[in-house]
């Protein structure tokens, strides 16, 4: 019997789900189950990268720029679309501290009808989309792209089960075959010269394989319900996670939408991959990583001291493994972009250099929402996005002025702003200390940053190669200049992340 199972084994007369007692007994302790989970979560979403950007790396050669922009153009839809899709209130099952079928009939009921609506939705609002940015094709494609709705449901239900009961292998096995069915499909598409819609196919494959896979290695199953009486919690809780996520949205995809009008195809594709390129950490991994936090932080939610000291090790430990690769990515930008992506982007090699330098305050900015909507305070999250989709846009609107080098810029100025921001309205809530946040971050950062500047000395001393040959001369000396700054400034975070991996518990850093 699976996880999901055990945890939603139903009495009819009752009308609740239960985990048996037996079964209570004998699970691992939190402590163990967490881990578990990050290593399964963090793993896999790993292994599929590497799969992925192993077939990424091979398309951005065989498709333009243009390509790139017209889908950057039809992901403002659909990550609008994609915001509406009922997962903030299918987090509430996560959120919750007992559960029971008729509540979680309705969230699936809730998701179906949500997801049907926005696919019709999408269908009709299509061609006005086109119409904004000028570009007919779009019409086309996003209404093909309205697939993705319709396998949405049967993703989220069964995530969120899976999720609250701390089991992310399951996830990470369909994760993992679903990846791989996405970066079979993308190449595929490329070499048989269908251009643009190569990017409109692979994440159609992706869901659909994800959905079915999730359906049979979780058989999570329930029968939705469409009556929502009673509904109020699910309602409240999940209603203001969705304000959070549309301002979230606002914040995110504001850039797109502005340059998107301003720009050529062109102009937007170097734009948008060369934030894809320095975001991929902040957007393929912290996520995943925040999957894991949510369900943890809101089992122990009764306890804010654990909370608190869960969060200052988990943030000192992102930021030892992240702080190095935005750092090195800001040095090394040239040849890893001319290696990566091709001659063609050499344009994106100032952007990536500049935009490398905003990711550390993204990063730090989307590891308080997991925290405080788990303590039951999501309006924390809500105002903090609030404010991004006030400032972002702004800076936006004045950067685009000043082509894609003025809109990397925006995200550099106004980010600091942000986590100013989201940290003075977060910290007190998770009970942690400015004092301990500096304690979590300077330590990885100078080390970082000493590594950068070794990194670029020796770069400069390198006579003409190969930009591959290049990269692999710099990749080693910045492995080993970090270790030995690590040693120097970080050495306790360091001490704390091997014990992690380990299994074993380690003295805080705070």
């Amino acid at each position: 019997m699976s996880a999901i199972e055990n945890q939603l084994s139903a009495s009819h007369d009752e009308g609740v789900f239960r985990e048996s007692s037996t079964e209570k007994d004998n699970e691992p302790s939190a402590t163990a189950r967490i881990r578990s989970a990050v290593i399964w979560r963090s793993g896999s979403q790993i292994v599929g990268q590497v799969v992925m950007w192993s077939s990424t790396f091979l398309v951005l050669r065989l498709l333009t720029p243009g390509d790139y922009g017209l889908f950057a153009m039809t992901q403002v839809v659909i990550a609008l679309a994609q915001l509406l899709n009922g997962y903030s209130f299918a987090a509430s099952l996560v959120q919750a501290e007992t559960l029971d079928p008729k509540r979680a009939g309705q969230v699936f009921g809730f998701l179906i009808v949500m997801n049907g609506a926005m696919a019709i939705g999408q269908f009709i609002a299509a061609p006005y989309a086109a119409e904004y940015f000028h570009q007919p094709l779009l019409a086309a494609m996003l209404r093909v792209q309205c697939l993705l709705h319709l396998t949405t449901p049967f993703i989220i239900m069964p995530q969120a089960l899976l999720s609250r009961a701390i089991d992310f292998r399951t996830q990470g096995r369909a994760n993992l075959i679903a990846a791989a069915a996405g970066a079979i499909t993308a190449p595929i598409c490329a070499l048989a010269g269908l251009g643009v819609w190569t990017l409109v196919f692979a994440p159609l494959a992706l869901f659909a394989t994800r959905a079915l896979l999730l359906g049979v290695l979780g058989r999570w199953w329930i029968r939705p319900r469409f009556g929502w009486t009673g509904a109020g919690a699910i309602l409240g809780f999940g209603g203001t996670v969705l304000v959070s996520d549309i301002l979230w949205f606002v914040q995110n995809q504001a850039d797109v939408f502005i340059a998107g009008r301003r720009f050529d195809a062109h102009m937007l594709g170097l734009y948008s991959e060369g934030l894809f390129l320095t975001q991929i950490l902040v957007n393929k991994f912290v996520p995943a990583l925040n999957e894991v936090a949510f369900p943890a932080y809101a089992r122990m939610q009764a306890d804010r001291g654990a909370v608190a000291w869960s969060f200052a090790k988990a943030l000192s430990i992102i930021m030892l493994l992240s702080l190095p690769c935005y750092v090195g990515l800001a040095v090394v930008a040239e040849p890893l972009v001319l290696t990566a992506m091709g001659p063609r982007w050499a344009d994106a090699i100032p952007l990536v250099r500049i935009l490398a330098f905003a990711m550390p305050f993204v990063t730090l900015h989307v590891l308080y929402p997991p925290a405080t909507n788990a303590l039951g305070r999501p309006r924390i999250g809500a105002i903090s996005s609030a404010a991004g989709a006030l400032l972002l846009p702004i800076g936006f609107a004045i950067g685009v002025r000043h082509g894609p080098l003025g809109m990397a810029w925006a995200w550099v100025i106004v980010m600091p702003m942000l986590v100013l921001i989201s940290s003075s309205l977060s910290l007190p809530v998770i009970g942690l200390r400015w004092s301990q946040l500096a304690r979590a971050v300077l330590p990885p950062l100078a080390a970082a940053l000493a590594m950068g500047a070794i990194v670029y000395g020796v770069d400069r001393t390198l006579p003409p190669m190969a930009p591959l040959a290049r990269l692999g001369s710099l990749i080693p000396v910045g492995i080993i200049a970090y270790a030995g700054f690590v040693a120097l400034f970080a050495r306790p975070i360091a001490r704390q992340t091997l014990a992690m991996m380990r299994g074993r518990r380690a003295p805080s850093v705070c």
